[in-house]
């Protein structure tokens, strides 16, 4: 495996960007992957790898970067009370056109290396980027052929953004993992959800994941659930190997 942290160069700044795909075979399918609000971690630097060991080329980029910030460290627990104020004002720093800026810049470096196939591409969104990795395949329809996102929040609001809204001009096969007890995104709001996609007669799917919690596929998370999370993983290796391999 080929792997390297660079300094992707954005309209706001330079985006560190962890990268890792296989070192025979190539060029490989562009997966992007988007942190959840915790930020950068090795957690998350193994998931990207063991996308990766299947054939893709994974894009992990620091979307806290106009804040200087890369690793927050331990957020959970009263003594952390402080980190965790701070690790939500940094989420709540982040709106879908700064990240789809970002999006903008990443598909260009993707571009330019040789490592990186300029066919479909995937992306992948966990809980404050769900809404992120849907936005980016409805606002790059000729390049993204498949989107999930992993018990995303805000998949249901009143902005022109809204998932739920942008997901029609989308050309990707779209796939949304839901928790059954998720406070950021209720089950009400997945149901809002499901109405809006089957209306539209989309090439989606909601799947809610029964008697798990958000942050199910975490393994460093308390919510971890290793059945929950091995589904979570042949779904997202069925949907990329369907829609970016065929």
């Amino acid at each position: 495996m080929i792997e390297r942290t660079i300094d992707i160069a954005t309209r706001d700044g330079a985006m560190t960007t962890f990268i890792c795909h296989p070192e025979r075979g190539g060029p490989h399918p562009l997966i992007i992957f988007y942190m959840d609000a915790p930020a950068i971690r090795e957690e998350l630097r193994d998931m990207v790898r063991r996308l990766a060991s299947v054939g893709y080329y994974v894009l992990l980029p620091n979307l806290y970067y106009r804040a200087g910030v890369l690793e927050l460290g331990p957020y959970s627990g009263p003594s952390n009370a402080g980190a965790r104020e701070r690790m939500m004002g940094l989420m709540e720093s982040l709106t879908i056109p700064l990240v789809m800026a970002d999006t903008d810049a990443l598909l260009a470096f993707a571009g330019s290396d040789v490592a990186a196939s300029p066919g479909p591409a995937g992306a992948v969104g966990y809980c404050m980027s769900g809404q992120f990795a849907i936005n980016a395949a409805a606002r790059h329809p000729e390049r993204f052929n498949a989107a999930a996102s992993v018990y995303g929040v805000r998949l249901v609001t009143d902005a022109a953004d809204s998932p739920h809204r942008v997901a029609p001009t989308a050309r990707a096969e779209l796939y949304f993992a839901c928790a059954e007890t998720d406070h950021w995104a209720p089950l009400p709001m997945v149901e809002r959800l499901k109405a809006a996609l089957a209306d539209r007669a989309m090439d989606a799917e909601v799947e809610i994941y029964p008697s798990v919690e958000h942050g199910f596929a975490f393994p460093q998370r308390a919510a971890y659930d290793r059945d929950a999370a091995e589904r979570h993983w042949e779904r997202l290796f069925s949907l990329f190997a369907r829609r970016l391999r065929s």
